[in-house]
């Protein structure tokens, strides 16, 4: 979930458009205390939990694509980029948890169409501002999908996975295949985590999920759900739902593909 460029730029080497919506409208936080994003599974603590995680995306979607900007992770964004572009070429694509459509962009060059679902209307915004062609986006919620009226032929999800709490992983993937016909190409990606680059950890809770502290432009502070799964777990997970699985670790992000069967 995800202004850098100025409105109507994009990089000279992709199809990515970073776009300013015409209009400000995201309030930022009063500084101080440090808001707690946890990662419970049951109960009312899911529901407050989903709300804090909005809520931080939303008051970060003015500034999230800046962090595409950051030089050391140029040669790694660029092989991400096409990636995506080919793996969903020709394809209806469901792109989960799209934040502010930065790779729905990429998606979008060569896919048939795209349909970007995000939990804040905030990062739609942005999204939508974008103008991409053959591509639409609605908030939605990435764990309850509901059934799709035809199923999807690709699926995209970028830095998602690392906010899902352990124990929901199974039933979020379960989801998301449950809107694919079979054959259908999806990819996932998120952060590496690379000592000294990434935003330190700062504690395990009991279910061996981490956490990021994080502050804002505006001062506000969130302590952020934020896993970094092994190949060996993100291979077992892909081998359970498709075939023709793919892993690329790059320096700062990896990269998983593979076909629903």
């Amino acid at each position: 979930m995800w202004p850098g460029r100025s409105r109507g730029t994009a990089s000279a080497h992709d199809g990515c458009r970073t776009t300013t919506p015409h209009h400000d409208r995201i309030g930022g936080l009063s500084p101080g205390g440090l808001r707690r994003i946890m990662g419970r599974a049951t109960g009312e603590a899911v529901m407050e939990t989903t709300r804090d995680m909005e809520q931080y995306y939303a008051r970060r979607a003015q500034e999230y694509e800046r962090i595409y900007q950051r030089p050391e992770r140029q040669s790694d964004l660029q092989a991400l980029r096409a990636t995506i572009e080919d793996a969903l070429a020709g394809r209806d694509v469901l792109d989960i948890a799209c934040g502010t459509g930065y790779f729905s962009a990429c998606a979008a060059r060569r896919a048939r169409s795209l349909q970007g679902i995000d939990a804040n209307e905030e990062t739609l915004e942005w999204a939508r501002a974008k103008a991409i062609p053959n591509a639409s986006f609605r908030v939605g919620d990435a764990y309850e999908l509901g059934r799709p009226a035809r199923p999807y032929s690709g699926a995209l999800c970028t830095f998602w996975w690392s906010h899902i709490p352990k124990d929901r992983i199974e039933a979020f993937l379960r989801n998301v295949h449950e809107q694919l016909e079979p054959g259908a190409a999806v990819l996932f990606a998120d952060n590496t985590y690379v000592e000294g680059n990434s935003t330190p950890l700062v504690r395990t809770d009991a279910g061996g999920n981490t956490y990021q502290a994080r502050t804002l432009e505006s001062g506000a502070r969130y302590e952020v759900l934020k896993n970094f799964p092994n190949a060996d777990e993100l291979i077992a997970w892909a081998m359970r739902f498709g075939m023709a699985v793919e892993l690329r670790s790059l320096t700062y992000f990896w990269c998983l593909r593979y076909r629903v069967r």
